[in-house]
């Protein structure tokens, strides 16, 4: 068997080792008949919010042990059709074998990498916010083209994308725009998108000249119903306003958006799509699911504290750049993982960016359980 295959069969089973740690191979069996007794309960239902979250994770259980059986069957197989080609001198067999494990020496690793969202909140639903910066049309522009970037790179992944609630630019592009985004690790992979995110380019907007302009992006998850965040009523400031939508399906003119701020933090939130019920008892939602992000944020101050040391490049936390001119690149301050595909990325391609971030943050975590041993 050639060097370069035995390498790839090698990270493969590298991949299958962390992923067997990741499930706790020794337990699986065990959980899944714990899952399964409790489904079978009929009394399950009578909690409708626990009995969900009950399911889902029976279903990321099950999706993991498959992915990692699938992996480990489909190695031993393209090994003994080497083997069997090596042995019968059949180079097409054994080439097609090479290729299948190179194929699946990708999946491994994206398996891999998934199997450390393992964070509280990671396998949660997740907010979605962003607000242009300074720099006036160019940046509702730029909050504009985040705003595709996201929805693109969300519905690549099969998940539901919700808007909540969106104000208009004045001449165009968008102010703010918040989205809820429903589906498996939604929080996991897009909580490392919050920060600064900067664009260069030639204006588009008859000036001719190279502007950088700046919006912000603000990502947190989803609060389960049985997560308990209380509010104090006497700490929240609740009004209505009228809203305008950017046209089409989400003008909404009636007096129905909800603005809630919360005065102790001073945190805001909105919800300008249905009717006014319906509108509070989502910012109230988007409200606790934000408090919730606060208190994980001093649950992980030091990784955090790592991260804005390495972002803070520019004005405010600043964790990408755009640059569409003089030269194409997208480069994130973190990681320093960049691409000239920056057609690619601002279509939604951003799993390698959010991958090494991910990676970095589990390399972060590992730093400092070690120093505390």
């Amino acid at each position: 068997m050639r060097a370069e295959t035995q390498n790839v069969i090698e990270k493969i089973r590298k991949s299958l080792t962390l992923l067997g740690q990741r499930l706790n191979l020794e337990t699986v069996e065990h959980r899944m008949e714990e899952f399964n007794v409790r489904v079978e309960d009929p009394s399950l239902w009578d909690d409708p919010a626990a009995a969900q979250k009950l399911m889902r994770d029976r279903q990321m259980l099950v999706e993991a042990l498959g992915n990692y059986r699938e992996i480990e069957r489909e190695l031993n197989d393209q090994i003994e059709l080497i083997e069997l080609g090596e042995m019968e001198e059949d180079d097409e067999v054994v080439a097609e074998a090479e290729a299948a494990l190179k194929a699946l020496a990708g999946t491994a690793a994206a398996k891999e990498l998934e199997a450390l969202l393992d964070g509280e909140a990671d396998g949660n639903d997740t907010f979605l916010e962003i607000n242009a910066g300074a720099g006036g049309t160019e940046a509702c522009d730029w909050a504009q083209m985040l705003q595709r970037m996201y929805v693109r790179w969300a519905e690549s992944h099969g998940y539901k994308v919700e808007l909540q609630s969106e104000e208009a630019g004045g001449e165009a592009g968008i102010k703010s725009v918040a989205y809820k985004i429903s589906g498996p690790n939604a929080y996991g992979w897009l909580k490392s998108e919050s920060g600064v995110h900067r664009l260069v380019r030639i204006s588009p907007f008859g000036k001719g000249t190279r502007e950088t302009s700046f919006a912000s992006v603000w990502v947190y998850p989803v609060v389960d119903d049985n997560i308990e965040i209380e509010v104090n009523p006497s700490d929240i400031r609740i009004d209505t306003y009228r809203s305008s939508g950017a046209g089409g399906q989400h003008v909404n003119t009636t007096d129905s958006a909800v603005r809630i701020t919360h005065m102790p933090t001073g945190i805001v939130v909105t919800s300008s799509e249905k009717s006014q019920h319906q509108n509070r008892d989502i910012a109230m939602k988007a409200l606790k699911s934000r408090l919730y992000q606060m208190e994980l944020d001093k649950r992980n101050q030091a990784i955090n504290a790592a991260h804005e040391a390495k972002g803070s490049a520019g004005w405010g936390n600043q964790i990408r750049s755009y640059v569409l001119q003089p030269y194409q690149m997208v480069k994130d301050l973190r990681t320093n993982h960049e691409t000239s595909d920056t057609a690619g990325v601002l279509d939604g391609d951003l799993d390698a960016f959010m991958g090494a971030t991910l990676a970095m943050d589990v390399a972060g975590k590992s730093r400092s359980e070690a120093q505390a041993e």
